[in-house]
């Protein structure tokens, strides 16, 4: 968070409120060729169960509108899309759409290389976009979604308001974020893992050292998994719940505007 608009965190430096922006644009401009090959590398391949889980909790169903943020190339879009269509085979009803809004361009473009960009083209909007000032109008989405962005964002505050205010009523907020892992023994396992073998990873596989050192540091500096649903329903969303993955590697948070 930052604190009266003149500090935001950026991995373990803080950093003028202003420049946060523009200094995670970067990172992601640098990597977003590599991104999706860089999550299965370093999660083995687990970040798909999580994000299949996530989806699930969700509920895509027919007619619904996703509004997926900081949505990057797509996966969870297309995703919810797929399960949508799978229930509207059952019972009928109209497909559901999509729109994603990330700020950064460049890995919007890297997300139309993806195979499943042509079985959703028409259905799956593609909107550059800052989460804190959403280029969307009022009650527009049945879910709002954001997976692993929420903590790339400068002002969380902002960015809970405009997911309420684009949520029609009855509308369902979830958040997919990695966070703070339940047992001391597991966190400094996490802590070996994510920096020595993480930053290493990006060096050799998407040449970018850099970038994967601010995403290691940046999910130490997010708040706990109790701290985050409180800043939730302080944005005015209800039922604010969370759920575990991996033992609180990863959580998943879920709010309601009621």
């Amino acid at each position: 968070m930052t604190t009266d608009g003149a500090k935001a965190s950026f991995g373990f430096r803080d950093v003028a409120a202003g420049e946060k922006a523009g200094l995670v644009r970067g990172v992601f401009d640098s990597v977003a060729s590599r991104y999706d090959l860089m999550n299965d590398l370093m999660s083995g391949g687990v970040h798909r169960l999580w994000k299949a889980s996530f989806i699930s909790r969700a509920n895509p169903q027919p007619g619904m509108t996703l509004v997926d943020v900081a949505g990057g190339t797509g996966d969870i879009a297309s995703g919810f899309l797929s399960r949508a269509d799978e229930r509207m085979k059952e019972r009928g009803g109209a497909p559901a759409s999509a729109i994603i809004c990330d700020i950064n361009f460049e890995m919007l473009k890297a997300g139309l290389q993806r195979k499943d960009a042509k079985e959703f083209a028409g259905r799956i909007t593609r909107v550059c976009g800052d989460a804190q000032s959403l280029p969307l109008p009022d009650n527009c989405a049945d879910v709002y979604t954001i997976a692993f962005g929420i903590r790339n964002v400068t002002d969380r505050a902002a960015a809970l308001a405009e997911a309420r205010r684009v949520l029609r009523p009855g509308g369902r907020f979830l958040c997919l974020e990695f966070s703070h892992p339940i047992t001391d023994g597991l966190q400094k396992l996490y802590d070996a893992y994510s920096f020595s073998v993480i930053p290493w990873l990006g060096e050799v596989v998407a040449s970018d050292r850099e970038s994967y050192q601010y995403l290691v540091e940046s999910i130490r500096r997010f708040p706990t998994q109790e701290q985050f649903a409180e800043e939730i329903a302080k944005a005015g969303l209800s039922r604010v719940t969370y759920d575990n993955l991996t033992a609180g590697v990863v959580a998943i948070h879920s709010g309601w505007r009621i």
